[in-house]
């Protein structure tokens, strides 16, 4: 018992002595994981949009291959975009694997998934009652698309926050085609797996505590706008 408060202790003063590595660490993580789902977000929130308002050939199918790779184990998007960037890979000749540009590439896989189909659910719920409205008051196709919007804000944010939930907790595919090389693709998840498997407890316990602190975060605002909704 002695020696877990002593790490924490330890884990503290790591935090507030404002430790360059450390920082580091968060910020490349939270660099990563707010590209990635601003990326996601951009493709995936048109794409719910469309999914839950508009009835078209196909879209049963594409609803099913989204809501499928909602699952999608991480380390199976990690896989497909090493194939990518492997030197054998039809990308490979853009030297990106073990950067952060193909980590971004990885999570916007395992993201995109998320948010569409969050976006899809949360829109198809309101979309009847909002185009009937809209159709009864006249109004034409782009500002009855911008009143469903707006209609469908506040649950297509929590869909956003949630990608960006799995993004900055997610481990094996940064690990895979990141390569967690320290100061260049190490982020908070990859250096809480080596620090607890080198026995240095209080830097992951450290790096924990900030996770565990922008996770609440999230959830937080995701409760907030919820409720709002």
């Amino acid at each position: 018992m002695e020696n877990i408060f002593l790490s924490l202790r330890e884990a503290w003063r790591l935090i507030v002595s404002f430790d360059n590595e450390i920082y580091g660490i968060i910020a490349l993580s939270l660099i990563v994981s707010v590209l990635s789902s601003a990326l996601a977000g951009i493709l995936g929130m048109p794409l719910g949009i469309l999914l839950g308002s508009r009835d078209f050939a196909g879209r049963r199918a594409i609803i099913r291959v989204v809501q499928t790779l909602m699952g999608l184990p991480p380390v199976v998007a990690g896989l497909m975009v090493y194939m990518l960037l492997s030197r054998k890979g039809p990308m490979g000749s853009l030297g990106l694997l073990f950067t952060p540009s193909a980590m971004i590439a990885a999570q916007v896989l395992i993201v995109l998934p998320v948010i569409t189909g969050l976006t899809a659910a949360a829109v198809k719920l309101k979309s009847q009652s909002v185009l009937e409205t809209c159709k009864g008051m006249g109004l034409g196709r782009l500002k009855t698309m911008l009143v469903l919007v707006h209609e469908c804000r506040y649950p297509v944010i929590s869909a956003f926050m949630a990608g960006y939930g799995r993004a900055i907790s997610e481990v094996g595919a940064v690990m895979l085609v990141g390569g967690n090389i320290q100061y260049e693709t190490r982020v908070m998840t990859t250096a809480i797996v080596l620090e607890t498997g080198k026995g240095n407890f209080e830097r992951a316990l450290a790096l924990g505590v900030i996770l565990l602190l922008l996770s609440f975060s999230i959830n937080w605002f995701m409760q907030r706008f919820q409720e709002d909704s």
